[in-house]
């Protein structure tokens, strides 16, 4: 076998190293989280992907940092496209449908967490941003936290979906964890997400709240950089508990998944493009009745305030 092959994994070898069915891994690739290469009629992703997949904060920041750059550019190619930064499998409906329109700019996607996509959004690096960022002395989502990160900027702000948050654990739960007040007892391991993330501000923020001291949860500097890799990481054994999205716990296999709340996941855009025909597009898209219903089609989604602006009502 040659060291090209050994260095090639089957869709069904990744689905069984990160513990995920194997349409998992497909959907996976459709979104671009991982990279493939296509040899016969058989697809194959490199061991290095997969590294870069289970990868830490260094590395998620530099492509955000390689992302900005791009963005940022002053070529005629930055106005050919919009940079939309999240995660979230409902981006990718609506960059699929955006770019489907003709005359419409390009929907580029950059995986940038929720803190840092606000940040770009405010440096002019990026066009769109999601957040999903509890905020500790409200209560509230976003509002708080666009408000500190974009200051004296109008923007619109309109609300795409609640998610249920919880902590995925190993299947059978046994460590017998029930929340927050859980990960305060010894032996607990922790598998976080990078800072910036949503899960990580909110994790923060209810350890602060119950006076629990971070540093002395053990893994609490071992980061993932989506909730699929931090599923993935419980149900290796790389620790007990790690916190994401049910939609994420829904793919894996050996994972349990414990509810915490409903967190509201938000678009964000300076008003002062609202007038623009490609944002138009968008916003007017985000807010009908086909949305909505392609939303109600993931079941661990609350459709409920779907298009309903939050924030810069009087620039519409």
């Amino acid at each position: 076998m040659s060291k090209i092959e050994t260095n090639l994994l089957t869709a069904q070898e990744v689905a069984d190293i990160l513990k995920v069915k194997k349409s998992t891994v497909y959907e996976m690739i459709k979104r671009g989280d991982l990279s493939s290469h296509k040899i016969g009629k058989q697809l194959r992703i490199s061991r290095r992907e997969m590294e870069r997949l289970l990868g830490t904060e260094a590395e998620t920041a530099g492509k955000a940092a390689v992302s900005k750059e791009a963005a940022s550019s002053p070529t005629p190619e930055r106005e050919k496209h919009l940079m939309l930064c999240g995660q979230d499998a409902l981006l990718d409906i609506i960059a699929n449908r955006m770019n489907a329109l003709t005359r419409m700019p390009n929907i580029i996607r950059s995986r940038t967490s929720s803190y840092f996509s606000l940040f770009q959004l405010y440096q002019g690096a990026v066009d769109i941003a999601t957040t999903h960022l509890w905020d500790e002395i409200s209560g509230e989502y976003n509002v708080p936290f666009v408000e500190r990160i974009l200051p004296g900027i109008p923007v619109i702000m309109v609300r795409l979906a609640g998610r249920i948050t919880g902590f995925y654990v190993q299947e059978g739960n046994p460590k017998n964890i029930t929340g927050w007040e859980s990960l305060g007892r010894d032996g607990i391991r922790l598998v976080n997400r990078e800072r910036g993330s949503g899960a990580r501000v909110l994790l923060d923020g209810k350890l602060k709240t119950m006076g629990i001291r971070r540093f002395s949860i053990p893994g609490y500097d071992f980061e993932q950089n989506s909730s699929i890799a931090t599923a993935s990481a419980v149900a290796r054994g790389m620790g007990d508990v790690g916190l994401g999205v049910k939609s994420a716990a829904n793919q894996m296999t050996g994972i349990a998944f414990l509810p915490l709340q409903l967190e509201w996941y938000d678009m964000v855009f300076c008003a002062q493009s609202e007038n623009h025909a490609p944002f138009q597009s968008i916003l007017e898209y985000v807010s009908s009745e086909d949305f909505i219903k392609e939303v109600s089609q993931f079941k661990d989604y609350d459709c409920s305030q779907t298009g309903r602006i939050m924030m810069g009502e009087k620039y519409l």
